[in-house]
């Protein structure tokens, strides 16, 4: 049997990273990213780790999974293809006119929302169903042909089909896909979303199509430059999937018709990483929070990852199921100012990357947090980055003096208030994901990472009533080591509306039965076997008169209707005797999990501190530890400094830490 090489890759703004898995050992790895061709990047860092002819000897077979931020990208930065939009007559301001919701309740004058499509590349058709599904109307052969005409005049990239009740019956939708030019990018509602809703679902027809392409050809790049070694025949296949935003992976091949399902991409690998070396410590509730330069990213994570389609990309809606994440403008480069009423803020503008923090000495004059943090002795000049890069304590300290000369406080004295405003507003958003969702965050475990985490996990679980902590083990490229514990994968939906008590059951189950064959279609057409996947039935559900569902699993009418009272009494605090109406059917089919395992660490005699410094606040000498001297078995008392590479864990007074078999960082409340 040939050996398998896993390759988990994640692309970044500043770094790709790379996680190589043999079978025994993982290895580590980044490059800079390559951003107008990331292409580039993967290719040197699969050279420079010594897998060039997609393996290390001959016969090997490389498995590399994805992570892109291309279709991401293009959507924020606005840089799609010439698209054309077609709908039915009376419809084509269908996707500017949106829903009307005003972002700010009371603004009387706000700003007018980007247009998607402009009004020139709309076209309309006759061809109509109505709400029973029956055909209204159907555009004879003549129509069709000048529709293709008025197409290829446009002369477009791409193009997003999106009639009225298409997740009824497609076959107009087919037909009109079938008259358009050959070469031309398609995107029909009823294969992207089947589901109610014409603008939701519009939209990501329109967004699917609109960097499609763009996925396309960059995947495709990608391949050739995977296959251009200078000696192909010596391995026997290489395969690429990609990351999806529902945490699951899909194949290369297929993911640029699909590109919409990967705008959330990296943050799924995060997710997934972090619920993989969670479960080797033996922790399944979780709540992850992500704490970058920019922004922080938190997420509830209870067996599974949970699910969104109420989504948001930019200004845009994102129907399709993606990772339930909630992201506030909370990081380690957010600027801390005072307000026109002499109050502290902190967020959620951010130095960015250039010039970046003041103590960056890169030109950055404006206090951050990280800035604060240096302030207070709970980062070390010359330990950043590994030693890579040294922070100017003095410059960190002439950013502050403005603010705390205003406030009449000491520098400390400001940076003490800079950290613990940024950890609160970071407590807000986890319970915002746990609290105001009915969850109880106690019994869960805090998992941090991302470069700044660690300086706030002990003070955010202190915040939550959370007695335990885990910075996990490869914490700097945990999106890339969740591309490989993620597992192929489909999330089909297909609307049926009606009283649940009042459907057939043998129509419910044909609907399912048809879901679960197209999915388990498209999952052999990537080499899995029908005994290997794991199907699980799924029903947006709502009381009669509601606009808003729940999604609840579905294993019979009855059992559905008493877990959606049950969720709405836990989210809501109430359930109502109303009727209980079905709206969307799903299903979620799952391949095998990739068979990484974390490798145990190597046991050594117990390490000793690198060192001391001293920490606002606390009399005593505070030890530093470096992460790779620590010892499975060691325990350590706050408080103290944990230093690594990429990050700094700060183990504050009443905390506890411990290495596990894996190498994750166990934190624990004393005595608790």
């Amino acid at each position: 049997m040939n050996e398998t090489i896993l390759l988990g890759v994640d692309t970044g703004g500043t770094f790709t990273d790379f996680v190589c898995y043999d079978g025994r050992r993982l290895r580590i790895h980044k490059v800079l990213s390559t951003p107008r061709a990331p292409e580039q990047a993967i290719l040197r860092g699969i050279r420079e780790l010594g897998l060039d002819d997609h393996g290390i000897h001959p016969g090997a077979v490389l498995d590399i999974v994805h992570g892109s931020t291309v279709a991401t990208n293009a959507v924020l930065e606005g840089k799609g293809v010439r698209t054309v939009f077609i709908t039915n007559r009376g419809l084509k301001d269908l996707l500017t006119i949106g829903r009307q919701a005003r972002p700010a309740l009371y603004d009387l004058q706000p700003p007018p929302p980007p247009v998607p499509v402009p009004e020139e590349l709309c076209l309309e058709t006759s061809g109509r169903l109505g709400a029973d599904g029956r055909l209204v109307d159907e555009p004879d052969a003549r129509e069709l042909q000048e529709l293709a005409a008025a197409v290829r005049r446009l002369a477009p990239r791409a193009v997003a089909i999106n009639l009225l009740f298409s997740f009824l019956d497609d076959r107009l939708e087919r037909a009109l896909e079938g008259a358009m030019p050959e070469g031309v990018f398609v995107s029909r509602s009823s294969a992207v979303l089947p589901e109610y809703k014409e603008y939701e679902r519009g939209i990501a027809t329109w967004l699917n199509a609109w960097v499609g392409p763009i996925v396309q050809d960059y995947l495709q790049r990608l391949q050739r430059g995977l296959q251009s070694g200078p000696q192909p025949s010596q391995t026997s296949s290489c395969r690429v999937a990609v990351m999806q935003s529902s945490g699951r992976t899909i194949a290369a091949r297929e993911a640029g018709r699909h590109a919409v399902r990967m705008l959330l991409s990296g943050p799924a690998g995060g997710l997934a990483g972090a619920r993989f070396t969670a479960a080797s410590a033996g922790r399944k509730r979780l709540l992850t929070f992500d704490m970058g330069g920019t922004s922080t990213d938190v997420a509830l994570i209870d067996g599974d990852l949970q699910l969104t389609t109420e989504g948001r990309i930019g200004p845009w809606p994102v129907a399709v199921p993606m990772v339930d994440m909630h992201t506030i403008g909370a990081g380690g480069g957010s600027i801390a100012y005072l307000d026109a009423g002499g109050m502290l803020q902190v967020g959620p503008e951010s130095a960015g990357a250039d010039p970046g923090p003041a103590c960056y000495g890169r030109g950055g004059q404006r206090p951050t947090v990280t800035d604060a943090h240096l302030i207070l002795g709970r980062l070390l000049p010359r330990a950043f980055l590994g030693g890579r890069m040294s922070l100017d304590a003095d410059a960190a300290r002439r950013a502050l003096q403005p603010i705390a000369a205003s406030l009449a406080m000491t520098v400390e004295e400001v940076a003490d208030g800079i950290v613990r405003l940024a950890t609160e507003h970071m407590a807000h958003a986890l319970r915002v994901i746990s609290v105001q969702r009915g969850h109880d965050p106690r019994p869960f475990t805090l998992v941090s990472f991302g470069g700044a985490g660690g300086l706030h996990v002990c003070a955010l679980a202190e915040a939550l009533g959370m007695t335990e902590a885990l910075v996990p083990v490869h914490a700097g490229v945990l999106s890339a080591l969740g591309m490989l514990a993620a597992p192929r994968g489909r999330q089909l939906s297909r609307t049926r509306t009606g009283r649940l008590d009042a459907l057939p059951v043998a129509e419910l189950e044909r609907h399912f039965q048809e879901l679960e064959r197209q999915g388990r279609q498209e999952l052999r057409a990537e080499g899995i076997r029908d005994a290997e996947i794991r199907v699980r039935r799924y029903a947006d559900l709502r009381y009669a008169g509601q606009s808003h569902t729940l999604t609840v699993p579905s294993s019979g009418r009855d059992a559905a209707a008493e877990a959606f009272t049950a969720m709405h009494q836990q989210r809501y605090g109430h359930r109502l005797d109303f009727a209980v109406e079905l709206v969307n059917l799903r299903v979620d089919l799952q391949g095998p999990r990739s068979p990484i395992a974390l490798p145990p660490l190597e046991r050594k005699p117990a390490g000793k501190p690198a060192g001391e410094t001293r920490i606002h606040g606390i009399p005593e000498a505070v030890p530093v530890w470096r992460r790779e001297d620590l010892d499975a078995a060691q325990c350590l008392t706050g408080p103290a400094l944990i230093t690594e590479a990429v990050a700094t864990t700060y183990l504050a007074p009443g905390w506890n830490c411990r290495l596990d078999a894996a190498g994750n960082l166990l934190l624990s409340r004393s005595g608790r």
